[in-house]
């Protein structure tokens, strides 16, 4: 029979540990996922969440199952690091002062912490006490890339539960059967999703998303030949593209938040408001994301064909701007670009403005792709 850890993709060992302990009664309340970006820890750890919150322990198909799995759950509670160098301790302490308080729909609350490596040693210490002993109804899941890369006193008071790297062959075919599209197609998401297969899965089954991919090539193609006003259109336009999808999703939760004004008491509307917050965040800058994610790509492909290396190439769908882009540059070139892009990502997480990011990105990379006064 189907159930939420179905979508526990690619992690067989890790999918069945949790359906046993679900079954058994015996989930743990400090978790410790590690594994590397785009194994899938995020969705196991809401797939937990599923099974714990629904009356059968996960049937997938429940509204409570539905709500956890989109992040709508108010009762479980998704963080990112605010700061631009790791979690902050005043994010910590709040999160600290939210578990004291009593589950809002639930009769328990799961807290889910991506980059655990990001917490350093004073925001560790200020999470220490409420990690070795959380309430008997809350459940902590941590996750982060390494074991090595998280500080011991975090790491003793956790179950680690390792997640294995995801073969790019296998991604491709686990996107394939889950989005239902062409392995070329399935692969392109990947890359535009940093290897994410679930998020790559929704990515390939979303014509808008594939459609935003495809401009974000198209001002590839363009640079060689743009002038600073061309680039400077071409960032705006990329910038509001990647805001567009944040619309809607404000949207719904304003009108999920005057469906429910009736239920809520101040307190549990002020908790779900900082929740919508957080999903909104994350959420934009997943979509800045997938931008930076798919100039790597193209110059990944750029690479390889200056290599002489075709058969690599992911961006199958724009292979005349490839070979233009390799005809007038070099390897050396490409891999200076690259840094450019990493400098950007950077730059992001310092909360610098996405178009200034942007601008600097595309202006820098056609001077290093092509400009013959700079050397590479």
């Amino acid at each position: 029979m189907a159930d939420v850890f179905d979508r526990v993709w690619g992690q067989p060992k890790v999918r069945e540990f949790f359906r046993t302990a679900v079954a058994a009664g015996k989930v743990g309340q400090s978790y410790l996922f590690c594994g590397p970006a785009g194994s899938g820890k995020q969705q196991a750890a809401l797939a937990v969440a599923a099974a714990l919150m629904c009356p059968q322990g996960g049937c997938d198909v429940c509204p409570v199952c539905r709500k956890t799995l989109r992040e709508k759950h108010p009762d479980v509670r998704v963080y990112a690091p605010e700061g631009a160098a790791g979690y902050l301790v005043s994010q910590i302490r709040e999160i600290v002062a939210d578990v004291a308080l009593a589950p809002i729909q639930a009769n328990q609350k799961i807290y889910i912490l991506n980059r655990a490596d990001l917490l350093g040693a004073a925001s560790a210490n200020a999470f220490l006490k409420t990690l070795e002993e959380p309430p008997a109804n809350v459940t902590i899941i941590l996750l982060a890339r390494t074991r090595d890369s998280v500080l011991p006193t975090i790491l003793s008071r956790c179950q680690v539960v390792p997640f294995r790297h995801i073969p790019e062959s296998e991604a491709v075919g686990l996107v394939c059967q889950n989005a239902t599209v062409a392995p070329e197609r399935a692969q392109a998401a990947l890359a535009a999703c940093d290897g994410s297969v679930q998020r790559a899965a929704s990515f390939a089954a979303s014509n808008e998303m594939m459609a935003f991919r495809r401009r974000i090539l198209d001002v590839l193609a363009q640079l060689r030949k743009a002038d600073d006003w061309d680039i400077l259109g071409f960032s705006e336009r990329l910038i509001l593209d990647a805001k567009a999808p944040l619309d809607g999703i404000k949207a719904d939760q304003e009108l999920e938040l005057e469906q429910n004004a009736d239920f809520l008491g101040n307190a549990a509307r002020k908790q779900i408001e900082a929740r919508n917050k957080r999903l909104l965040t994350a959420k934009g800058a997943e979509l800045l994301g997938v931008v930076t994610a798919v100039v790597r790509s193209w110059l990944r492909d750029v690479t390889m064909l200056c290599a002489e290396q075709p058969a690599l190439v992911t961006n199958t769908d724009a292979q005349l701007s490839l070979q233009d882009a390799a005809a007038h540059t070099n390897e050396a070139r490409c891999v200076r670009a690259y840094g450019l892009v990493q400098e950007s990502e950077r730059a992001l997480a310092y909360n610098v403005s996405p178009q200034t990011c942007i601008d600097v990105l595309l202006l820098d990379m056609r001077e290093v792709l092509y400009d013959p006064d700079c050397t590479g």
